[in-house]
């Protein structure tokens, strides 16, 4: 018996092989649950679509910035499962011009993309979300980074969208708590991903983290998926409003 047998999953992220999003999507379906993959774009598709595949897994198009896919998407979940048990937000955006120098290179229409599609998107999901998840014992979960609370190198813009993103999370715990729902996030610690490519010298920050960090080293995608599965599955089940690391101990270091 798989920890989330007859779980229904959408997870929205997924990029390519490298994704978090992604081993996040082999570990769920290997403990059981039935998943849908987004994509925002023909490109990305291209490259979910085979993925997918690989998993017997639902593919559909978001760009997590159209209030009309948003809605499109879960009236098309409404009709292929009913509900869904867990929403997986692995999305975040910002210009890679602005993931340099310091943040006073944000544009104000930078600032404005990188906040909608890194955090508000997770509020419109779960808005139009809501009623597919209430009293299922559903989950969202979002995922993060410690950029949020401490200045990283050229992460700039990046970190006060996380920053706000973890605000979410918190309002969304409480928001759709009444609802059985529970709301949580993982901060990981740096992973060579697409995404992680955008952040100018990322190498500076996974050779700070190996050399600093307690366990000495760096995180792998699979160890965030691991954390994932807990949060999402009955194991967590008390378990609302957290920002859940996983970052070799990396946050507790003050040197």
């Amino acid at each position: 018996m798989g920890l989330l047998n007859n779980k229904k999953a959408l997870i929205l992220g997924v990029a390519n092989e490298k994704s978090i999003a992604w081993a996040i999507a082999k570990l769920f379906h290997a403990e059981g649950a039935e998943l849908m993959l987004t994509y925002a774009g023909e490109a990305i598709e291209k490259r979910v679509r085979p993925l997918a595949e690989s998993l017997g897994a639902l593919t559909a198009p978001c760009n997590v910035t159209s209030d009309d896919e948003i809605s499109a998407l879960m009236a098309d979940l409404k009709k292929r499962w009913g509900g869904i048990d867990i929403l997986i937000h692995s999305v975040a955006f910002a210009d890679k011009e602005e993931l340099k120098g310091t943040i006073l290179s944000t544009t104000r229409q930078g600032f404005s993309n990188a906040l909608d599609v890194s955090a508000y998107s997770f509020i419109a999901l779960l808005k139009e979300a809501q009623p597919l998840m209430a009293d299922r014992d559903a989950c969202a979960m979002a995922m993060t980074y410690y950029g949020a609370e401490k200045v990283f190198p050229n992460y700039n813009v990046m970190g006060v969208a996380k920053a706000a993103l973890e605000a979410s999370v918190r309002y969304l715990a409480a928001g759709m708590g009444t609802d059985n729902v529970r709301v949580n996030a993982i901060s990981a610690g740096p992973i060579k991903t697409l995404a992680a490519s955008g952040v100018g010298d990322f190498k500076q920050i996974l050779n700070t983290v190996e050399e600093r960090a307690p366990l000495h080293r760096n995180i792998t995608q699979e160890e965030v998926a691991k954390s994932a599965l807990y949060l999402c599955s009955d194991l967590a089940s008390g378990v609302s409003g957290e920002i859940h690391y996983v970052d070799a101990g990396y946050n507790v270091t003050g040197i």
